[in-house]
């Protein structure tokens, strides 16, 4: 075929593939079989490979996947990506109405929308073709996952009709629940650990480095605002957008609904709070937007969120069913905690087979009894916990739940700390889970991050014998590892039960990964190595605190309880834990032995900042979710500045700087201390910092 009639027919079959697309996916109207749409993509295919010239971005064939990325590049977002404020009543509704009310003055017309559980995405658009797609990231800033994007056959790569020269689209990205049972599923064949719900499967798919792994995932997506500079002058409501934007090409959903008032909104609400199982994607409330956009413009922003939208989020589902054993599953600090087995049942869209008992006083609380029918919602839409008993049907004659008195692997008897309700099994280097869950916190991303001995492998090096403490890990060598071979038990996520099994196997590639992971992590810094050690309450703060008071493994080793207690933030159960695992002389042997392995145990000198040290000798507890920061992000801002972080508020405290969703406890607690409590505002004032809240449009 010559060049230029294969890019005519190139031209024809994109333009006719991309039509048969938005027949299949958006309009649910297809006009040829799966087999002839099958048959054309593979002639494109094989034209493209032949005449590579007359590839182009937006072409069919890329939705199938293929390409690589490495690294998600991180962008800074055209419009910021707010967040919406959350109601749970119609008292919080009528509130909403009645304040919007009586700001504009004015009749006001609400677009109501279902709420659905995935993760925000950002399109952007420029002469009809999608030339990037950013997920929400921290609201400034976000991943180009473009690639991935372009898999997903509802988002479409190019446009059709009379579309401006540039915008963007937010919508969601969703993974179906079919596509989310069918990857369980093979998963499970796989030995691979199970997702725990449909938002957290989408979120790990499209940040995978292969595309063609999220092409077979089957992703979709569903577009609910438009943003661009003049967007008031060419669309007079929020609606009006939506339905241009269906025609364009974009996946609009049909369960869209004007209303007037309060009761019309509930009919809405209350329709599809019954109906939301019948759903093929998940869903987790509705959203309510006034729909006028001159009457979004008068009401404007806060600077989190829109004053002209609230999410209306759906209560937990509850159901009953049957207990019928408890499971006693061992911590890596020896802790023992309980997990209900539970005759299966739905709720919220999955099989609940099974829930956490959090501890013997939990148990005893509910008087739980083997066959007992018990109330069960999932915390977070996510966990399911247990909330009652219905004493009106148990049976006669069924025996309590009793908590055991002696460890359930190892056979050690449980203790009991003064003023805990927690049991532990005593037995720290003796008993398997704690082995296993030590090791496995050392070389977890926080700590060491040797990311090549991750799931199973662990499991297999400690059965064979090779390691039975962290630091066995740094005698591994390649001919200890080549050649090893098990099937592992993979275990559920949050009850740790068995659910699959798995073929672990150490070719030559995993073997060299591995020890060369293991070596680049002697180029982590102390107070990471510190935390690492896993002792009983030293977290990454207090490991990082610890480690530049002391400034070497050596000064902790021989600081007494009371030289800790000197150190802001280390109180005395802190400084306890730290004495007794440095007495125990096995302790001491590894952390000689890490040593001896070229691990760092000297905090290094850092350079001098190049930025004004306005902070120094201020001490701050960081609590919520900021605007323009991660947590980590403003922790390091403030060690920038000089400032210090601290863990707990205390009456040494300088500051609490408080984000949304500051937990109430800590609120009060500083403010019975008359401790400044400061917004992310305040904190950038206090560092020659102040930003401009100016929003030419809004994304959620």
């Amino acid at each position: 075929m010559a060049p230029e009639e294969a890019r005519q027919r190139i031209a024809e079959l994109s333009e006719e593939l991309e039509r048969q697309n938005y027949n299949y996916y958006i309009l649910a109207n297809p006009t040829i079989s799966d087999y002839e749409f099958d048959m054309k993509l593979e002639e494109l295919s094989r034209l493209e490979k032949e005449f590579p010239q007359f590839l182009l971005s937006t072409s069919p064939t890329q939705r199938v996947g293929g390409g690589v990325t490495k690294e998600f590049k991180s962008v800074e977002h055209r419009y910021p990506m707010l967040s919406l404020a959350n109601s749970y009543s119609k008292e919080d509704i009528e509130e909403f109405i009645t304040r919007i009310k009586k700001t504009i003055n004015e009749e006001v017309e609400f677009c109501c929308e279902l709420k659905f559980d995935g993760l925000s995405i950002s399109l952007q658009y420029e002469d009809g073709v999608l030339v990037r797609a950013v997920t929400r990231g921290d609201g400034t800033r976000g991943d180009d996952v473009t690639t991935n994007v372009k898999t997903i056959r509802t988002i479409p790569l190019k446009l059709q009709g009379d579309f401006p020269p540039f915008f963007e689209m937010r919508g969601e990205i969703v993974m179906p629940l079919d596509s989310f049972n069918r990857l369980n599923e093979e998963r499970a064949d796989e030995g691979s650990q199970l997702f725990a719900n449909p938002r957290n499967a989408a979120a790990g798919t499209l940040k995978l480095q292969d595309s063609r792994e999220v092409a077979h995932r089957r992703l979709d997506s569903y577009e609910y605002y438009m943003m661009m500079d003049d967007l008031e002058t060419r669309f007079s409501t929020h609606y009006e957008s939506l339905m241009a934007s269906r025609k364009w090409g974009f996946n609009v959903s049909n369960f869209i609904c004007l209303c007037k008032n309060v009761d019309e909104i509930f009919d809405f609400i209350n329709y599809w709070d019954e109906k939301r199982h019948e759903l093929p994607f998940a869903i987790d409330g509705i959203v309510l937007k006034v729909n006028s956009f001159a009457q979004q413009q008068l009401l404007g922003f806060t600077a989190k969120s829109p004053k002209w939208a609230i999410a209306y989020k759906f209560k937990a589902e509850e159901v009953e069913t049957e207990l019928l054993s408890v499971d006693f599953q061992v911590g890596r600090h020896g802790t023992i905690t309980p997990v209900a087995n539970l005759a299966p049942v739905q709720l919220a869209g999955t099989t609940v087979k099974r829930a956490t008992l959090n501890n013997e006083d939990f148990i005893r609380q509910f008087d739980l009894h083997y066959g007992d029918t018990v109330s069960v919602v999932k915390g977070g839409e996510i966990i399911p916990k247990i909330i009652g008993v219905n004493l009106n049907r148990r049976k006669e004659g069924v025996e309590p739940v009793k908590f055991v008195t002696h460890c359930p692997i190892c056979g050690a008897e449980l203790v009991q700390n003064e003023g805990e309700v927690a049991w532990y099994c005593p037995n720290t280097l003796g008993c398997s889970p704690q082995i296993r869950g030590r090791i496995e916190h050392f070389i977890g991303r926080k700590a060491m991050n040797i990311e090549s001995l991750g799931e199973g492998k662990v499991e297999l090096l400690y059965e064979e014998g090779l390691i039975k403490d962290v630091a066995d890990l740094y005698d591994l060598t390649y001919d200890k590892l080549f050649g090893l071979e098990k099937v592992i038990t993979i275990q559920d996520e949050y009850s740790l039960l068995p659910v699959a099994t798995r073929k672990v196997s150490f070719k030559e590639k995993t073997a060299l990964n591995i020890l060369d992971a293991l070596e680049k992590s002697k180029n982590v810094p102390f107070e990471r190595v510190l935390f690492a050690l896993g002792i009983k309450f030293v977290g990454e703060t207090v490991a990082k605190t610890l480690a530049f008071a002391l400034h070497d493994i050596d000064h902790i080793i021989n600081a007494s309880v009371e030289e800790m207690t000197q150190i802001d933030e280390i109180g005395e159960k802190i400084a306890l834990s730290v004495r007794n695992f440095f007495d125990d002389e096995r302790n001491i042997e590894i952390v000689n032995r890490l040593k001896a392995a070229g691990l760092r145990f000297v905090v290094e000198e850092k350079q001098a900042s190049d930025k004004e040290q306005v902070l120094a000798g201020k001490s701050f507890v960081v609590s919520g979710v900021f605007e323009h920061y991660s947590r980590d992000g403003i922790k390091e801002t403030i060690e920038a500045y000089g400032g210090k972080n601290v863990s707990s508020i205390s009456s040494k405290t300088d500051f609490v700087l408080a984000g949304d969703k500051m937990g109430p406890e800590k609120r009060k607690k500083a403010e019975s201390l008359n401790i400044p409590i400061i917004t992310e505002a305040d904190f950038e004032k206090m560092i020659g910092l102040e930003r401009q809240e100016e929003f030419t449009g809004l994304l959620f």
